[in-house]
């Protein structure tokens, strides 16, 4: 398992009973987390200093129950990247930490490279994976379905300082979208792609992740430039192994180009622990060193 280690801002205080705290910041939330089945808090007077906790709901959903007075929206810092942050619905904040250890991997592999990467990033919610590929100088075209999500993407572009950075924002299905970039014969050397299990597009698309994501990295298959640098997928859709997404990446990306394969799980630390919280699980298609 890869473990982002490295936040600074951001801190899980403890786990139990189903659900997590954490520190962004200056705030304390507690949130649900399925993986979360065990009862004992290791620390329980970190309990009592919530700002806001999210209960789910018998009939679906859920709600923020508001215990100390908070800010609407703040800031969180990884590294150089700065992030907004705020409660949405069913649970969000607007950021995966746990993807920092994507965030690092691929900073390194676009810094390593003697030459303008250009990155295609779909489902790219509010950007996280879209601020760490600009701040490495890579170009970005960001494409999410949400209106509301892009926006706050580019909120996070420009908090990062990052505004002169070249990058598109493209509210539009990704399928469709591909499509259109196959026909217009662009090309990119990066793909990344964090699939929702399900969902609907700007247009009412049905996406199901089981039935959907071979089809869609085939597809992006064919706007890779002529010498890619990475293809990364990343998924919180229960019951896939890690291993399925390095099969689609074997059978598709790997047939056609020459490089290394790697998938497993990422997590988050709880500190002055030794336990890990399983956030997800990534498949990885390089290129040969």
């Amino acid at each position: 398992m890869k473990v982002a280690k490295e936040w600074e801002e951001y801190k899980i205080l403890d786990m139990a009973e189903g659900q997590k705290l954490e520190k962004w910041g200056d705030v304390i939330l507690a949130r649900p987390d399925p993986q979360i089945i065990w009862k004992d808090k290791s620390n329980p007077n970190k309990w009592k200093e919530i700002n806001a906790s999210y209960h789910r709901s018998k009939t679906g959903g859920g709600s923020w129950e508001f215990k100390k007075k908070m800010p609407k929206v703040w800031q969180v810092h990884y590294k150089n990247l700065t992030f907004h942050i705020k409660p949405m619905g069913f649970k969000h904040t607007g950021l995966f930490p746990e993807q920092a250890v994507n965030w690092d991997w691929m900073i390194q592999k676009i810094k390593n490279t003697k030459r303008e990467i250009k990155v295609l990033n779909l489902f790219a919610y509010t950007g996280g994976a879209t601020v760490a590929c600009l701040s490495a100088g890579a170009s970005v075209c960001h494409v999410d379905s949400s209106k509301g999500m892009t926006t706050w993407a580019k909120e996070n572009v420009v908090s990062s300082g990052l505004q002169d950075a070249k990058v598109r924002f493209i509210i539009d299905d990704v399928v469709k979208f591909v499509n259109r970039e196959i026909r217009r014969g662009n090309r990119y050397d990066a793909i990344i792609m964090d699939p929702p299990s399900y969902g609907r597009g700007a247009k009412g698309e049905v996406w199901q992740f089981e039935n959907n994501i071979y089809d869609l990295v085939a597809l992006c298959s064919q706007v890779l430039s002529e010498k890619p640098l990475f293809f990364l997928i990343n998924s919180y859709t229960t019951g896939i192994s890690s291993m399925v997404l390095q099969n689609i990446l074997s059978v598709t990306i790997h047939k056609k180009y020459k490089g290394n394969l790697e998938c497993g799980e990422i997590g988050l630390p709880m500190e002055h622990s030794n336990l890990i919280l399983p956030c997800g699980i990534y498949g990885r298609w390089e290129s040969e060193k």
